[in-house]
């Protein structure tokens, strides 16, 4: 069986997270959204939130797990016996960064790094962004799967 993590953050799931889920699934037969918990990070949103959000998301797809991990993420593939990390690319800073990352990864385990570029209708979110919408009260759920909704 073919399996990958997707890690990230995930403060909250963009529809560009969502899309690269999505289509990752064509590849793997199970796709694990590897949540990353840094204990030195500020979130906006809880730990259980972020994992209900992509949960719900994928309520209807048994394929997709979604597991919280502490460390590196080549320790963690390791400890689960995966090989693939996917990771999204919307431009070409993303790609410089991921492409370091994944030459150390290679480096420090047999993991294979597997690229998507995003869609160029989602291209343009991030999680980064989708907080400051959000923190100014504006239209953040265009850029969210529905799964995502804040208590007012």
């Amino acid at each position: 069986m073919k399996r990958a993590i997707f890690p990230g953050s995930f403060d909250p799931i963009t529809k560009g997270h969502y899309d690269i889920i999505e289509r990752g699934m064509t590849l793997f037969d199970e796709v694990i959204v590897a949540i990353g918990v840094n204990s030195a990070k500020k979130y906006m949103f809880s730990l259980e939130d972020r994992v209900k959000f992509i949960e719900n998301a994928f309520k209807d797809e048994p394929r997709i797990k979604v597991i919280t991990y502490k460390g590196l993420t080549v320790d963690f593939c390791k400890k689960i016996n995966v090989k693939f990390i996917l990771r999204g690319l919307r431009n070409p800073a993303d790609f410089e960064f991921e492409k370091a990352i994944a030459h150390t990864n290679r480096d420090l385990a047999p993991i294979e790094t597997v690229f998507l570029l995003t869609t160029a209708s989602t291209s343009y979110i991030s999680s980064s962004i989708v907080r400051e919408v959000i923190k100014y009260n504006g239209d953040y759920t265009k850029l969210v799967p529905t799964s995502v909704r804040i208590k007012k």
